[in-house]
């Protein structure tokens, strides 16, 4: 390697002396591919800087744009810590205020990281920001980024919808200097009553793996490079099938079942992720119960310890060879803002802390998500349980993708370019296209039977409306305070779910029933014995509609849709065009009687995946499974 450098590199080239030595070694050299320039700087490394590569961990920004150097809300260590104490490199950034502040403070982080033996710059990823929904454990409100349908919504509509979001996303991320999307998330929607739908591109196997190739190409573009923000595709080998849709962040969630024996059909937006080039792939807590493949017992360990899973079936038969970090916090329980959450050790918490990282080891992944005990990896190299080749062989695959995306060359981003990026205007303009147009019309038909949208202006009629801005609600009339003066009801309402505030996180993830409180119900019907009512129901997952039918002239299923765009839909200024992402079951009775496992599994659905009133309800449907 450094006989084919010259001994003074051209004086035009353009590069940084990460080591300080004042000479260019090839890991150094921009005009060497990854794999030499991360062959050249493995064996330079010592067994902590090494070591440092595989913990990825949530990090929190200072105010104004400053290194925050004590423990945050979720945050376990000081910044300084982390980066020099610990030699780690790779941050899951959560809140981040004005783009200015969250570039400087990126800026500031990578200047930090300068100052490590080698130099090895900071990889930034975040969980989704670009939607409406605030939870710390999965996803946050967009703040000062463009603003979009969540991911269900985006499923909603058209494949160039998505790349549209996924390229301005890009710019957007990189804006800031975050490199690393923890998403897309490309489990199939199967339990109805599974909290973290939201995020996904709901129940069908093709329309899921058609979103995330246009996804994946909006983000990294045909390849990984500079301009790229790598995508870690999730959650493998599929979430969707948890028992009796509980989610696998808590304990009583651990268990994922087959029981219509569709395991292979969850495996088919992975297997679209691969051939669209996904830098990265997380395996998902959840253990499977009873599973076989080939005759062969697959073990009942979560899948992030599950060799058969990650080694066997995602690097071996499906030849996946990038990086595999796990989901967040398999090793040590997580204490934060007064509560705990156990680790996710589904099926091996039993083993310490140390066992549980050498399982995930053997299981064949390369980073521990959420984790920072640099020091057990370590022991667990100096006292020959681990070998040296093994972190070799993780650390170079986590190397080569830095140096893919350029961030040994320049990791710094442009802090008064980041205002005029971040959340600008003609960005802005294309999210509330995109919020308007995956409005979904499932009824539209007034006392006479005809339809009512779009509603025209008019000052004459008289709107009561609940649930948003009534300022908003001025361009469809003048709004009145109570029904008793109203001609037309316009009423936002949120998918029921049980609350649930024992755990941390576990009052984020909507969970339980999905059916509405009878007295709800017997509201909205009284409203609308008088007055057109207008319904819309926010879905993050699919609500019992069944006793809304009859009460709603208009009902509407949005997935993330401001009152501005609602009001755009509703006027006809933007035409909503979304169709079902999942089907709607008529019941809980059905919901009940399905199989985790298999899409639009629900007996007699109300509508089914793919519906709208302009589509109607000839869509194709998902594979239909034999009970």
């Amino acid at each position: 390697m450094h006989a084919r450098l010259p001994s003074d590199p051209p004086t035009d080239l353009v590069w940084r002396d990460l080591n300080g030595n004042g000479r260019l070694d090839p890991y150094e050299d921009p005009r060497l591919d990854p794999v030499e320039r991360a062959s050249d700087l493995l064996p330079r490394l010592s067994l902590e800087e090494k070591v440092g590569l595989m913990f990825h961990t949530v990090i929190e920004a200072g105010p104004e744009g400053t290194l925050l150097e004590t423990p945050g809300a979720l945050s376990k260590s000081p910044t300084s810590a982390v980066v020099l104490g610990k030699r780690m490199n790779h941050f899951n950034v959560h809140a981040l205020g004005r783009a200015r502040d969250a570039a400087r403070w990126a800026n500031a982080l990578q200047r930090l990281a300068a100052e490590t033996p080698h130099g090895i710059p900071v990889t930034i990823s975040s969980d989704p920001r670009h939607g409406f929904f605030e939870n710390e454990g999965a996803s946050f409100a967009a703040g000062s980024f463009s603003q979009w349908p969540e991911p269900l919504g985006l499923a909603a509509l058209g494949d160039d919808d998505i790349r549209e979001f996924a390229d301005i996303a890009r710019r957007e991320y990189r804006a800031v200097g975050i490199r690393m999307a923890l998403h897309p998330q490309v489990d199939l929607a199967t339990e109805p009553r599974w909290g973290r739908q939201l995020h996904t591109f709901g129940s069908d196997p093709g329309r899921t793996s058609r979103a995330l190739t246009a996804y994946i190409a909006g983000l990294q573009g045909s390849a990984v490079g500079p301009e790229s923000v790598a995508c870690v595709t999730k959650h493998f080998p599929g979430a969707g099938p948890q028992q009796d849709g509980e989610d696998a962040h808590f304990p009583y969630g651990r268990e994922q079942v087959y029981p219509g024996g569709a395991f292979d059909v969850h495996l088919e937006p992975f297997r679209s992720a691969i051939d669209a080039g996904t830098a990265g792939m997380m395996p998902y807590y959840g253990m499977p119960v009873g599973l076989e493949r080939n005759g062969i017992p697959i073990e009942s360990v979560g899948f992030g310890y599950n060799r058969q899973i990650v080694t066997g079936l995602l690097r071996e038969e499906l030849g996946f060879d990038g990086v595999v970090v796990t989901d967040w916090e398999l090793v040590n329980d997580n204490v934060a803002q007064g509560q705990v959450l156990p680790a996710k050790a589904w099926g091996v918490e039993h083993l310490s802390p140390q066992e549980r990282l050498l399982m995930v080891l053997e299981a064949g992944c390369d980073q521990f998500g959420g984790e920072e005990c640099v020091d057990l990896l370590i022991d667990l190299v100096r006292s020959g349980r681990v070998s040296e080749s093994r972190i070799d062989a993780s650390a170079r695959r986590l190397l080569e993708l830095k140096f893919r995306l350029g961030l040994f060359d320049d990791p710094f981003v442009d802090e008064e370019a980041a205002d005029d990026i971040v959340g600008r205007a003609d960005f802005r303009a294309a999210g509330l296209r995109a919020q308007a147009a995956a409005i979904t019309v499932l009824q539209d038909a007034g006392r006479n039977g005809a339809p009512l949208l779009p509603f025209a202006p008019s000052r004459h009629r008289r709107v009561y409306v609940e649930g948003m801005d009534p300022a908003e609600a001025e361009a469809l009339g003048t709004v009145v305070d109570t029904p008793e003066e109203a001609d037309l009801a316009l009423v936002r309402i949120a998918a029921p779910y049980d609350p649930r505030d024992d755990l941390l996180f576990e009052s984020r993830f909507r969970q339980g029933s999905l059916e509405f409180r009878p007295g709800l119900v017997a509201r909205l019907a009284r409203l609308a014995d008088g007055i057109p009512l207008v319904l819309d129901v926010a879905l993050d997952r699919p609500a019992i509609l069944t006793p809304l039918v009859p009460v709603a002239s208009v009902l509407l299923a949005t997935f993330g849709s401001s009152d501005a765009a609602l009001v755009a839909a509703l006027t006809g200024r933007m035409t909503p065009r979304g169709n079902l992402p999942f089907e709607i079951p008529r019941s809980m009775e059905a919901v009940r009687g399905s199989r985790e496992d298999v899409p639009n599994d629900t007996a007699d659905p109300l509508f089914p995946v793919g519906f709208s009133v302009a589509a109607g309800s000839d869509r194709p449907t998902a594979t239909v499974f034999a009970r």
